[in-house]
């Protein structure tokens, strides 16, 4: 009876039963269930914390993971050993997530590096409400940036409170892995896109959740006996005997053994499977699906002021001063990769365009793949101002000084597909900033000859004039390999063009701005006369008609050498360029302009007539004249019988009508037109294929009705400005929620799609309200939308 009882599982232990409704007997504590669950809750953290290391990759990390481990271990353990009731768990890990947080998590707002401050607690509460969203819309690594640790810290913190207080503290020891897997979980969903070792880390946690679980599952069954042992009542002596005897029975070591077995299954299965199907893609995180907060077609386009900086006021002024550049290197203001025919501007709304993202950078950009020349520049802004901030090569570091660098840095975003960076306060005068970043290796000689088109998406072209088209068969003509089609190209402008800026009395007229007829302008006068702003452009478009992806980037190139290796930049040093994207080098700096050199004269507008001598013109032969005495034919026989009347008139009213149609089709037609096309827009924007989309649609088909009906919004209006020149709450409603869904982590429903169009038929219906006829037909015949650029 005594064998059966010691050796029988939990299910058939003999209990006492608890007299009179007392409470069930707390659980005892080990010294060796403590120490082995701490080390399993130990072991199983660090791997899953080690899965956030893309995400901040510096050591305050992995000091905040270890001081929150054993802080949180420390104040659980004392309250298992003291059995303090849960709501002190709970005070004294509030206490100390403040107490601790701000020297952990938030380091820069810390005193003598342990004490907290006043605005390091604002960061601290404010980061744990707010720093999950911002951790998605910022550029990794983020290291100890603002107050971005604060998520990991509040979730390691939480995770190991609750997991180590249910494996001490309760029987259900198994559920105690679940705060481990919670931080792996968060790491994957808040990581990047692409993996840091995700079989290893993967694997290694479930060997260590299964090894605490078989340990755990071997451990209460040990403690089940004794209590069974206690319970029968059974002699010291057997139940020690029974106890020994399972202690070294081969029990535990059969599960450890299963456990291991298991693992190993597992570890090879997923590596076969892993080699044999891999991921065809990347993986979709949270922050796949998050739309950044800076975008770049809120701002004028920078080479639409192209000419601003070479006007006679500015031409010689002071725009930078910079320490440590290399000789010959140009210094970015943006690139520019969407043309609609009109302007090149940065990015673009399609998704094939990664340049219209731009993201918080708070550390560095990983650039060790990149093959070219390090460089560190220091920068000191005089005459120059804006958003675009000037930077060389490829980013890997900034730092900002000076009155200004707080804010300058945390407003600070930086595009690594094009290498564009904006400050979205603004730089101007006085303002200081250090660039660390490497400056690709370009192709040179007969390399240039030899490149072919790369892979590189960018936005497609909007209206091509036809004269880029004979311009390249006048230039290339039948020269073979694309390297070499591209670079006669670009020969042919240098050689043919002549450069003119149009700013003073001393050069001949040229027209700025950049649009389709423009370009034609250039290309069909009788002297090419243009500057680095027309160049460039035609150059990038004759690139992409040759198959290579191309973009323009706008900058200054120093006209002089450093001055002991400090340059400084004016207004005429402004420049525009190309960049094309090569299989081979990736992509390419190609300078199209052509050199500065004396215009010829102006060619006649009426060409000179020549003098041909008259060709000799033979008189006509005379014929002499037959005399007319014959009759002629009886053909009465032969005439047709006579129309109907009725018939030919009603043919000849038919003819009319016809022509009257026709008249009033030619007429109608224009106006046919533009309702055909709002129509076809309204429809494609309405049934886009996301709910995103859809209510971007809706916003835009709003902002269209609202120019149709002649209210002017004030210039670069964001959505509630806008919504504010429409009377009522309507209008003000739909642009709350057009913001909360470009906006919201959790994306957006096809209902909240929905009540978008519907709000925007309401408001249209608005702007018609108390309108004559005639003026409800020139809202619907309006121009305005359509001017506005070509628009989804």
């Amino acid at each position: 009876m005594t064998a059966r009882i010691a050796g029988a599982g939990a299910p058939g232990i003999v209990r006492p039963a608890p007299a009179g409704g007392r409470r069930r007997p707390r659980r005892r504590l080990s010294a060796v269930g403590v120490v082995a669950n701490t080390a399993m809750l130990w072991l199983c953290t660090a791997i899953a914390a080690s899965a956030f290391w893309p995400v901040y990759q510096s050591p305050e990390f992995v000091v905040m993971v270890a001081v929150t481990t054993l802080v949180a271990s420390t104040i659980v353990i004392a309250a298992a050993v003291f059995r303090l009731p849960g709501y002190v768990v709970v005070l004294a890990t509030i206490v100390a997530y403040f107490a601790l947080g701000v020297p952990i998590a938030v380091p820069d707002r810390a005193v003598s590096v342990v004490l907290p401050t006043l605005e390091g607690l604002r960061d601290l509460t404010l980061g744990t409400a707010l720093g999950w969203k911002q951790l998605l819309t910022i550029t990794l690594p983020v290291g100890s940036y603002q107050a971005l640790l604060v998520p990991a810290y509040l979730l390691v913190s939480l995770s190991v409170t609750v997991s180590l207080s249910v494996a001490l503290r309760t029987r259900f020891t198994a559920l105690a892995a679940l705060g481990p897997i919670v931080v792996f979980l968060a790491a994957i969903l808040f990581g990047e896109t692409t993996a840091l070792f995700p079989l290893s880390t993967a694997l290694g946690l479930t060997a260590a959740v299964l090894l605490w679980l078989s340990w755990a599952r071997w451990h209460d069954r040990r403690a089940a006996l004794r209590r069974g042992a206690r319970a029968s009542a059974v002699s010291g002596d057997v139940a020690r005997g029974s106890i020994g005897a399972d202690r070294s029975g081969p029990a535990g070591f059969r599960v450890l053994a299963s456990a291991v077995l298991i693992v190993a299954i597992a570890a090879g299965g997923a590596a076969g499977a892993t080699a044999a199907l891999p991921p065809t893609g990347e993986r979709e995180v949270l922050r796949s699906g998050i739309v950044q907060p800076f975008d770049p077609r809120m701002y004028a386009s920078p080479l639409s002021g192209f000419r601003s900086y070479l006007a006679p006021a500015r031409a010689d002024d002071e725009m930078l001063v910079v320490d440590g550049l290399p000789a010959d290197t140009r210094i970015r203001i943006a690139t520019l990769d969407t043309y609609d025919g009109i302007v090149y501007s940065v990015g673009s709304e399609t998704v094939s365009s990664e340049s219209g993202s731009f993201t918080l950078v708070p550390y560095e950009f990983d650039q060790s793949g990149l093959a070219g020349e390090e460089v560190s520049i220091d920068v000191t802004v005089s005459g120059y101002q804006g958003v675009w901030l000037p930077t060389v090569g490829q980013l890997q570091r900034i730092s900002f000084s000076g009155d200004d660098a707080s804010t300058l840095r945390s407003s600070f975003y930086y595009n690594g597909t094009s290498g564009t960076a904006a400050v979205v306060d603004e730089v101007g005068s006085g303002d200081r900033y250090r660039v660390d970043a490497v400056v690709p290796a370009q192709p040179t000689g007969t390399s240039l000859q030899t490149l072919a088109p790369g892979t590189a998406e960018v936005p497609a072209l909007g209206e091509l004039p036809d004269e880029v088209a004979v311009a390249l068969g006048r230039w290339v003509g039948d020269i073979d390999g694309d390297g070499a089609r591209l670079m006669a190209a670009l020969d042919g402008l240098r050689a043919t063009g002549y450069i003119s800026h149009g700013v003073s009395d001393d050069e001949p007229p040229s027209r700025s701005g950049h649009s389709a007829d423009r370009i034609t302008e250039l290309l069909t006068d009788a002297r090419m006369i243009g500057d680095e702003e027309q160049y460039a452009v035609t150059a990038a478009i004759m690139a992409r008609e040759l198959g290579f992806p191309a973009r323009v980037v706008m900058g200054f190139l120093p006209d002089e050498a450093p001055v002991d290796g400090v340059t400084t930049l004016t207004g005429d040093d402004v420049s525009a360029w190309i960049e094309v994207d090569t299989a081979q080098w990736g992509w390419v700096t190609l300078d199209p302009n052509p050199a500065v050199r004396e215009i010829p004269d102006e060619v006649p507008e009426v060409p000179t007539q020549v003098a041909r001598p008259q060709s000799p013109v033979q008189p006509p032969i005379e014929e002499p004249d037959v005399a007319d005495d014959q009759e002629p034919p009886d053909s009465r026989q032969n005439d047709s019988d006579t129309v109907d009347p009725l018939l030919a008139a009603l043919l000849v009213s038919l003819q009319v009508a016809g022509w009257v149609v026709l008249a009033a089709a030619i007429v109608v037609s224009p106006l046919l037109a533009i309702i055909a096309t709002k129509v076809r827009r309204r429809r494609r924007r309405r049934r886009a294929s996301t709910p995103l989309q859809r209510i971007s649609g809706g916003w835009r088909e709003f902002e269209d009705a609202v120019l149709d009906h002649g209210l002017t919004p004030p210039p670069s209006a964001t959505r509630s400005e806008f919504a504010s020149v429409v009377a009522g709450t309507t209008p003000l409603m739909l642009a709350a929620a057009a913001d909360r869904a470009v906006f919201s982590p959790s994306g957006a429903e096809p209902q909240d799609a929905d009540r978008v169009w519907s709000s925007v038929d309401d408001v249209r219906s608005s702007l018609d309200a108390g309108l004559t006829r005639r003026r409800r037909w020139a809202a619907r015949l309006s121009l305005a939308s359509l001017r506005r650029g070509r628009r989804s």
